[in-house]
């Protein structure tokens, strides 16, 4: 049984009975549209918790000036049945007053100087209307625990830079990107992919991949190879291929770095990373 709680009363009303019991609350944040990708958190999720809850908000907040806001797909009742066969207790569908009644909040989560770069660059003001419904989120649900995809790695290393620096007590976990056969990571944009555009977009898995198995010889190596692979594929148009640290600070010498890609696909803008292991050139005389 999955209860539907669209007022902050509500949601209190559908936890307490858990909270009575002394049970862990598990929350997934999401924005609807939900896919294979969701599914997999809400599991993730049950395993960690005695009672998930999942958002479904389209957060205004973070969409800039010419963003699909309006075009973002919305599909509740599809996005219920998902819920509810992943093992949702809750389900929290708000609309934007009562997350932000009055309007825009006065008081925002500034991301700091990691809000500015990568995704941060190309959307001002992203990641502090991220922040900000997240930290909400935290205060309406309370969770021990919230489940957030490694497809969005940005976000992930701001969400638990959030819950560190402001002491917020949440287990915030990374679940691994969920790809289709072909390695695309799944994505609610990808709807708006045609055929064509789909085969493009494999270029940006490829190229990760190509990347992480450069490792072994080191960063230059690592870019020159994911490189390579994005230069050489038609219909995509690179906005930044980068190699971090896991904090996305600079990347190491050696040991564990992430590599993240950004692209339009047509009018589609795509992101994805994965982990790489870096090697010195050294060791590989």
């Amino acid at each position: 049984m999955t209860l539907v709680a669209r007022s902050r009363a509500e949601l209190d009303d559908a936890l307490r009975p858990h909270r009575a019991r002394g049970g862990t609350v598990g929350l997934v944040p999401t924005m609807g549209a939900l896919h294979g990708g969701h599914a997999a958190l809400v599991r993730e999720a049950a395993e960690r918790a005695g009672t998930v809850v999942v958002s479904l908000f389209v957060n205004p907040l973070q969409f800039g000036a010419g963003e699909d806001l309006d075009r973002y797909p919305r599909t509740f009742d599809a996005d219920l049945e998902v819920c509810r066969a992943n093992g949702a207790a809750v389900v929290f569908a708000p609309s934007v007053d009562e997350v932000y009644p009055g309007g825009d909040p006065q008081v925002t989560v500034e991301p700091g100087p990691l809000g500015g770069v990568l995704e941060g660059a190309t959307r001002p003001g992203h990641y502090r209307g991220v922040l900000t419904v997240v930290a909400k989120l935290f205060g309406l649900v309370r969770p021990d625990a919230a489940v957030f995809g490694q497809k969005d790695y940005q976000q992930l290393v701001l969400v638990r830079r959030m819950v560190d620096d402001l002491c917020m007590g949440v287990d915030v976990v990374g679940a691994a990107t969920v790809r289709e056969d072909g390695g695309l990571a799944l994505s609610s944009r990808n709807a708006y992919l045609d055929p064509g555009q789909r085969r493009s977009a494999l270029a940006l898995s490829r190229a990760l991949r190509a990347g992480a198995d450069a490792g072994p010889a080191g960063a230059a190596r690592v870019l020159a190879d994911a490189g390579a692979v994005l230069a050489a594929a038609d219909g995509v148009d690179l906005d930044y291929l980068a190699l971090t640290s896991p904090g996305l600070g600079d990347p190491p010498e050696a040991g564990e770095a992430r590599l993240l890609v950004a692209a339009r696909v047509g009018s589609t803008r795509l992101i994805d990373n994965l982990a790489v292991h870096l090697g010195t050139q050294e060791g590989h005389h």
